[in-house]
Order: structure tokens, then C-alpha cells, then sequence
């Protein structure tokens, strides 16, 4: 049976230090994710790619994506409806496909450690799945509302959304215990959520059709 690790009381927020905006693109932001060089967004019906210092579409992909999206340093991943598929970056070709742990309830979606991790909105989880069966290895409880997922430097953190409220918290990846919440500004969301392995984390701001871009704590670094 997967192993649950509940969560623990959250630790003292700071303000999250918003650096900069990207958009709005033409519709929502789903999932956000970086390969290294550039921002990928899903935007329901197809999936961009911006340059992140000029904030220009470089690449579009015509490709359903109405949640998480991923990068393992090849492929991306994409939650459609109730499966994950794995894609081709290059030509947008579907190279497998398997099913989502939440059926369709599924939020963030992130690469790390082989596995790929699934936040799970409404059920207030994360789920450890294996990449090639869609197996759920173990999952982590939360107590507020998940959105996107992301892991830097072996820290796992992920976004809330809960009515006006919205932050980025780093949580044990053991235990599930908060130990840094960046509160965003009231009425600013978090949908899509990943590292850019350095200074940044990328934000999707559902509805608004943006992306903005936030200061990593410099303490936390490894």
C-alpha cells in the first residue's frame, strides 16, 4: 500500500517578492513548467513556450492541457482530462500516456527523483507516482487546497489557492510539514507552479492569463 504522511502545523509566512509579469496570454494558466532555458504554460487547447528575459512565445504546441505540466529534462508531461502524456517537445507528438491518480481532479504536475509528482486540488494531496504505470508510490497530505508542484535543490515545494488566499510553501517531503510559506498578494493565485533551479519560481495566475515570476528565499539555498 502507498504510504500517507500527513501534514503538520504550517510555519510563519514572509510576502512573496514578485519580480516580474509575464502576459496575459489568451487564456488561462493551467500548468507551468522550465526546461532549462525557456517557460512552458498550458493554456487549455495548446501549450507555449517564452523566452523569459524578452517574455516572447518562441514555441506552440497544439495540445490539450487543463492542468500540471512537467519537464524531465527530454519530455514534457501534460495533464489532459484524466491521464498524463508524455510529449515530444520538439514536434508535439504524444510518445505515451497513462493515467492520472486523480482521475480528472488532478492540479500540479512536476519531474523529480525518476517519479513524477501529482497535486491533487480538492483532496489537499500529493502524489508520488511512477512514471512509466501511473502507480502511486506514496502521497503526502496537506491541509490547504494544491495547486502546482515543484522540487529545487531536493526541496519539494507547492502552491494553494483557497478563495482570495494564495501562497508557495516548502514542505517536508517526509512528514508533510510546512516549514516556509511566500504569502502572494491577496487576490493573486497560484495555479501552476516550478523552479527554475536558481533564483526563480514560476507561477501560473489561472484566470489572469499571466505568469509572474518569484524570488526564492535566498536562505533556503543548498
Amino acid at each position: 500500500m502507498p504510504r500517507t504522511h500527513k501534514a503538520k502545523p504550517q510555519a510563519l509566512a514572509q510576502v512573496a517578492e514578485v519580480v516580474r509579469e509575464y502576459g496575459p496570454f489568451a487564456d488561462h494558466i493551467h500548468g507551468v513548467t522550465h526546461d532549462g532555458r525557456r517557460v512552458w504554460a498550458a493554456l487549455g487547447s495548446k501549450l507555449i513556450a517564452f523566452d523569459p528575459g524578452s517574455g516572447q512565445t518562441t514555441r506552440t504546441l497544439d495540445h490539450a492541457g487543463d492542468a500540471g505540466t512537467a519537464f524531465d529534462g527530454t519530455h514534457l508531461y501534460q495533464i489532459a482530462e484524466a491521464r498524463i502524456e508524455k510529449i515530444d517537445p520538439t514536434n508535439g507528438e504524444v510518445v505515451a500516456s497513462i493515467p492520472a491518480p486523480g482521475h480528472g481532479a488532478d492540479s500540479g504536475l512536476a519531474w523529480a527523483e525518476g517519479s513524477l509528482w501529482v497535486g491533487q486540488y480538492r483532496d489537499r494531496k500529493i502524489h508520488q507516482i511512477d512514471p512509466e504505470t501511473g502507480a502511486i508510490l506514496r502521497t503526502i497530505e496537506s491541509n490547504r487546497f494544491v495547486t502546482g508542484v515543484t522540487w529545487v535543490d531536493g526541496e519539494l515545494w507547492h502552491g494553494t489557492w483557497e478563495g482570495d488566499e494564495s501562497d508557495i510553501r516548502r514542505i517536508d517531503p517526509q512528514s508533510g510539514a510546512v516549514l516556509e510559506r511566500l504569502e502572494m498578494p491577496r487576490g493573486t493565485g497560484v495555479s501552476g507552479l516550478e523552479s527554475d533551479g536558481a533564483d526563480l519560481f514560476y507561477c501560473g495566475g489561472g484566470s489572469s492569463g499571466r505568469v509572474r515570476a518569484v524570488r526564492r528565499p535566498k536562505r533556503e539555498r543548498r
